[in-house]
């Protein structure tokens, strides 16, 4: 990014962005009006945070732009004024310094809320400055509500990496989905409805093709893609059966899926290498 800037890849053409760029946290010349968008997957926030605050005053707005649930309390214990993002953004990042944003001319969604509730000064500041770019972003009070919402729609992402883009929809994410529901209403946890996410997105994501090819998969696929040895799901259906062992709820399907991806993962396997049939026979 340094030589090149960043190049972003979308249905209406590229664009090389000269941003400034770092390889630490401690290159920077940290201001106390600088907020910290952090976007790294959540196996990554542990040792991202410890730099982070290793460098960065502790009152200095952090927004977890973030999927999971895990990365919001692990920001509290180390800044003040942490900050959750229900994220919707069909992206692609399979090489560095290219993004691929599939959907025009709306690239997300990305509503912002005070963790763990409200909203204040920060969060209208930085709603306003994605909306100038080609974001769409609410503050919202509730930001919990909607990062399990988001939660349960995550969890048929390990069926596209281990399984196939084309097996997300079938018996074995319906699995996935019954046990995130049973074990989030056994844990007491408030989610926003399906019918609140979908009038929410209503038909701002247009998703369409970037030099004549669609969207392959999504994040956790791009994981094995790019053959990076580690993947998100412990922090996506980990988090299920986390929160099944704790409350008394079976989730052996997110258990396996879980399995299965890690050891992907590790062995640097191509994604989409096992039939879903194949892991629903394993389930009996």
């Amino acid at each position: 990014m340094q030589a090149h800037g960043l190049r972003i890849d979308s249905p209406t053409g590229s664009e090389v962005v000269p941003v400034p760029a770092v390889g630490h946290v401690r290159e920077i010349d940290w201001r106390a009006d600088q907020v910290v968008l952090l976007a790294v997957k959540s196996h990554q926030t542990a040792a991202a945070l410890s730099e982070l605050a290793a460098a960065a005053p502790s009152q200095t707005p952090t927004v977890c732009l973030q999927n999971g649930i895990a990365n919001e309390p692990a920001a509290l214990r180390m800044f003040a004024n942490v900050y959750g993002v229900n994220v919707a953004m069909p992206a692609g990042h399979l090489e560095p310094g290219v993004v691929q944003a599939w959907s025009s001319p709306v690239t997300g969604l990305l509503d912002i809320g005070r963790y763990p509730s409200g909203v204040d000064s920060t969060t209208e500041e930085v709603c306003a400055d994605l909306r100038t770019a080609t974001f769409r972003s609410h503050p919202v009070s509730d930001i919990r509500r909607w990062k399990y919402r988001k939660l349960l729609t995550n969890l048929g992402n390990v069926v596209e990496a281990v399984c196939g883009p084309r097996e997300r929809g079938g018996a074995l994410g319906d699995l996935l989905l019954a046990e995130g529901e049973a074990v989030l209403s056994a844990a007491g946890c408030e989610v926003a409805t399906e019918d609140e996410d979908r009038v929410r997105r209503g038909d701002l994501l247009q998703r369409g093709e970037i030099a004549g090819r669609a969207r392959p998969g999504g994040s956790t696929w791009q994981s094995l893609q790019r053959a990076t040895g580690t993947i998100e799901t412990d922090y996506l259906n980990g988090e299920i059966v986390l929160l099944g062992r704790m409350h008394g709820v079976a989730t052996p399907a997110n258990e396996l899926m879980q399995q299965l991806a890690r050891e992907r993962a590790s062995a640097q396997l191509p994604p989409g290498t096992l039939p879903a049939v194949t892991v629903l026979q394993r389930l009996g």
